[in-house]
């Protein structure tokens, strides 16, 4: 084999194993949302066994505390892992003699670059060359207006004058197009970073728009989504489906993760599963984390694949390791989840927004000193969500007011602020720590679980374990989950204490029921693994899901909802589509939801269809309203044919497994007509009554339903009977005795006499003019005052 075919063999090889390591290109403002990273082979298949002392957010060595049970697991493991790493370091010892060896070779046998015009034409450059009493060790654009790359072939270019170019024109050409496109690119991301006025990011896209026009590949990605969306930029779905497959052509992780998106939601293309799955398999290939979430639901739920919960597993678990690592110890930041099919229904019911009059006049308390309200504010601004954005600088100087006031929660906070550093505050384990100590000393938990983490890693004091322990003991007791995740990690790692997973499951849950990111993590690797529990794949990606639904990316979901209050619905569907196909549930009761309502960028006759499909995707995650919405779907026949029958079957899975009012009130109706079921008024009265019982809004449609079915009884009960055969049958006689007839008469003249003088008295009464008042009557005068007769 020549030395070029092995070089070729070499490198293909090296990029195969780069490619497993390689990171896809992140940045840090919302519409990065869709960017993403790999982490390194070790870590996408790091897979915690029963003996292993990593969970996330701590990573220790051995301590030798836990029991000979654990010894003996860890010397079994131990020796496998030497095992397994003696052979891993002889493949790379191999595989990196293998890629020096002909490296070298390479380098050796190499072709010289050569001088291409100028005075030494095709005669080999010459490194280092010296030039204006500087060496150059490569070509150089030095001393020429045109910027074109040269090189010297002799040393002393100034005694000899040999030189020549190391690029044809064209290529010249082309490389400074690129740079002078990197260069527009750059100008356009700083515009971006660095405000948040929507005037100037339009002006940045410009940029942006300009670099892709000059085949910037960032620059293309960004734009592609921009006009997919219709960020910053008119929405313009054929113009970004053809930015998005020339992306493709150049290998785009994120232009092939989108192209799998258009054919999967028929934007721009005809639909095809089979087109989406080969595009989206690519891009989590190339390490597209959003590829991969998409790849993992369509496995988990059997969406143009076959189900598998172990694939399904594989794809979850990289892209959690990815979230684990992005967050911190404080949680990450508020997922906001509005249904807009829950506020259009129940107008009053709270969104989880805060409303700007309300947020105003929680800093005007706040100005006015109201303690609660700056804790409050800073809280908000430090997390972001409820329509607050997130501003370290604002969440500082509320805290600050509120700890100057003696308030311990704020002084815990501003703990953290310090114990983890920002733009704003600057890292300061002892700050920090002094902070934290006020705030224990008060007995708050906050600052108690800050002090348990400085006495765990040993920041601004000597860790102590002991010490470590008895903080997080004295958090998790008041319900703080910083205090419940670090305990359940001390009990999972034998720090401290003795290794107890059953303990730090416990604590593990606690966290979870308080929402930490963390915590879910760790639930997940120990259902994934078997770890203190018996393994459950299914339990594991639930868990697994939920870690990455708290992405970066689910920032996505608060742009749609503004974008739709904005009544841009084509650009809040997109949205939604998206997050939809990467398995949010309310994404896709949303989606389903505005194309119910008609969207314009989805054909007439395609609406109710596709929105039948995301309506069935959130009723199998739950959904109790899209489960009803599936069975009036069914019911009247939108985006598919009557059936009463599937209407029936999803109106008693929403009855039994969500015990929806709805859904009782829905089968009450079909049992009394017949519909999908055979009539039966008993069954009807039951189901009626049911709804009553589950919900009072529904106690009067159902009171009205009863009345109704009532009269349909009686009349058929009255068709059903022979009413000359019951008269026959009765003996006047016998039920009120021989004088019947009298009593009978009398009541008859009674009741004629009544009649009658109600008559005369109406007959008696005058009419007056409505609207007039009645006259006063004058009184006579005296009797001596009276005129003669």
């Amino acid at each position: 084999m020549g030395w070029r075919a092995r070089l070729g063999v070499v490198l293909c090889l090296a990029a195969l194993w780069a490619g497993g390591l390689a990171a896809a290109d992140e940045e840090g403002n919302q519409d990065e949302s869709l960017e993403s990273k790999t982490l390194s082979a070790e870590d996408q298949v790091k897979d915690h066994s029963t003996g292993t002392r990593v969970v996330a957010g701590q990573i220790f060595l051995e301590s030798g505390k836990s029991d000979s049970q654990s010894e003996d697991e860890e010397n079994f493991h131990s020796q496998e892992e030497e095992k397994e790493n003696s052979l891993e370091e002889l493949n790379s010892l191999e595989m990196s003699n293998l890629l020096n060896k002909d490296l070298e070779e390479a380098e050796i046998q190499s072709p010289v670059l050569t001088a291409i015009g100028g005075t030494a034409d095709g005669e080999p450059c010459h490194f280092p060359f010296l030039f204006m009493e500087k060496e150059y060790a490569e070509c150089t654009a030095d001393g020429r207006e045109d910027g074109r790359l040269w090189c010297a072939t002799t040393y002393d270019y100034k005694k000899d004058q040999k030189w020549g170019f190391c690029e044809t024109e064209e290529q010249s050409n082309k490389r400074r197009q690129m740079q002078e496109a990197e260069d527009v690119y750059q100008t356009g991301m700083k515009i971006l970073n660095e405000s948040s006025k929507k005037a100037q990011k339009k002006e940045a896209y410009q940029y942006l728009l300009k670099a892709a026009d000059m085949n910037h590949t960032k620059a293309m990605e960004k734009v592609s989504y921009a006009l997919l969306f219709g960020d910053y930029l008119k929405q313009n779905i054929q113009s970004s489906k053809e930015l998005f497959e020339k992306l493709t052509e150049e290998g785009s992780p994120k232009g092939q993760m989108a192209l799998g998106f258009l054919y999967a939601s028929g934007l721009g293309v005809n639909s095809s599963q089979a087109k989406a799955l080969v595009y989206y398999t690519f891009g989590a290939l190339g390490g597209n984390l959003i590829a991969h979430m998409i790849l993992g639901y369509r496995y988990w739920a059997g969406i143009g694949v076959l189900q598998s919960c172990e694939s399904a597993l594989t794809h979850y678990r990289l892209v959690a390791n990815h979230v684990a690592s992005d967050i911190s110890l404080t949680g990450g930041t508020v997922v906001q989840r509005i249904r807009l099919a829950d506020e259009v229904e129940n107008p009053g019911m709270a969104s989880g927004m805060l409303e700007e009059d309300l947020i105003q006049y929680y800093q005007f308390l706040a100005e006015k000193g109201d303690v609660q309200a700056q804790v409050g504010l800073g809280q908000l601004h430090l997390h972001g969500g409820r329509g607050v954005e997130q501003n370290h600088q604002r969440a500082f100087e509320y805290f600050n007011q509120a700890a100057n006031a003696g308030n311990s929660h704020a002084m815990a906070f501003l703990g953290k602020m310090y114990s983890e550093g920002s733009d704003v505050v600057p890292q300061s384990n002892e700050t920090a720590l002094q902070y934290f100590k006020k705030a224990a000393d008060m007995g708050n938990p906050v600052g108690q679980s800050g002090l348990g983490m400085a006495y765990l890693y040993g920041r601004g004091v000597p860790v102590n374990y002991e010490l470590a322990l008895k903080y997080f003991q004295k958090a998790a007791e008041q319900g703080w989950v910083d205090g419940q995740l670090q305990l359940g990690s001390m009990y999972y790692n034998g720090i401290g204490v003795k290794r107890d997973y059953k303990q730090a499951l416990k604590y593990f849950n606690l966290a979870s029921q308080g929402g930490h990111i963390l915590a879910f993590y760790n639930l997940a690797q120990m259902h994934a693994t078997g770890t203190g529990v018996m393994r459950s794949c299914h339990t594991a990606v639930e868990l697994f899901k939920n870690v990455c639904e708290r992405g970066r990316w689910s920032e996505r979901l608060m742009t749609a909802y503004n974008s739709y209050k904005d009544g841009d619905s084509n650009s809040a569907v997109v949205q939604y589509l998206l997050l939809a196909e990467q398995g949010y549930e309310v994404a896709q009761s949303n989606a389903a939801f505005i194309l119910d309502q008609k969207a314009s960028i989805v054909g007439e006759n395609e609406t109710y269809p596709r929105a039948l499909l995301h309506w069935n995707r959130a009723a199998s995650q739950g959904y109790t309203v899209a489960r009803i919405k599936l069975g009036d779907y069914h019911f009247y026949g939108f985006g598919t044919d009557v059936d009463y029958e599937t209407a029936f079957i999803h109106y008693r899975l929403a009855s039994e497994q969500q015990h929806s009012a709805q859904a009782m009130f829905n089968l009450g109706y079909m049992h009394e007509k017949g519909l999908g079921i055979k009539q039966d008024i008993h069954l009807a009265k039951r189901f009626y009554d049911m709804a009553a019982e589950a919900s009072p809004d529904a106690q009067v449609p159902v009171f009205l339903a009863l009345c109704k079915l009532g009269v349909i009884y009686s009349l058929q009960y009255v068709r059903e009977i022979n009413i000359r055969e019951i008269f026959s049958h009765i003996d006047m006689d016998q039920l009120l005795g021989p004088e019947w007839d009298l009593y009978l008469m009398t009541i008859i003249a009674l009741l004629l006499g009544t009649i009658i003088a109600y008559r005369q008295r109406q007959h008696q009464a005058i009419p007056r003019p409505a609207g007039l008042r009645p006259a006063v009557p004058q009184q006579e005068p005296p009797p001596e005052h009276q005129p003669p007769q």
